[in-house]
């Protein structure tokens, strides 16, 4: 295991309106101090961009890309397909059908392109940090280090009694 610092995790999301979702995962990222960029890259309203990302997304430093998309959800599946990165795909709650539709579709990947899916919104998004960073710190001695003692803190603001 060696300390690399440049190990960095990308944020990706279809719309400016899923950054109120996705910046909990920058929150966390922050927290545990990995680098980290955020973009807007839509599967379906800018394809070039997305392509043009996610091919060059290792040539770029990227370890793990989290991608967050609501509705069809494709963004975590096309960029997998053009990767061999980790991606993490976190599903956007949507107005009609409560991110249920996102979940599925991003879940759903066919064998052969994986695309590991946290639960939908907040929590996923959240989680997907955390997922990034695990999967860092196996190359990462002082990331294990702050994500051991960032789980150890949370299991010690657990009471042990009801107030």
């Amino acid at each position: 295991m060696t300390s690399n610092k440049n190990f960095k995790v990308a944020i990706v999301m279809g719309s400016q309106s899923d950054y109120s979702t996705m910046k909990y995962a920058v929150k966390v990222l922050k927290l545990l101090k990995i680098k980290h960029e955020t973009k807007i890259v839509s599967a379906h309203r800018t394809p070039k961009r997305m392509f043009d990302f996610a091919k060059n997304a290792e040539n770029n430093k990227f370890s793990v890309i989290i991608a967050g998309a609501g509705g069809s959800a494709h963004l975590p599946g096309m960029i997998a397909s053009l990767t061999s990165l980790p991606v993490i795909g976190v599903p956007i709650e949507s107005k009609k059908l409560k991110g249920l539709d996102s979940l599925l579709s991003i879940v759903q990947m066919p064998k052969g392109i994986p695309v590991a899916t946290v639960a939908i919104g907040v929590d996923g998004a959240i989680n997907a940090a955390l997922l990034s960073a695990s999967i860092i710190s196996v190359s990462d001695k002082k990331l294990k280090n702050r994500l051991n003692l960032w789980r150890l803190n949370q299991t010690k603001s657990v009471k042990k009694k009801p107030k």
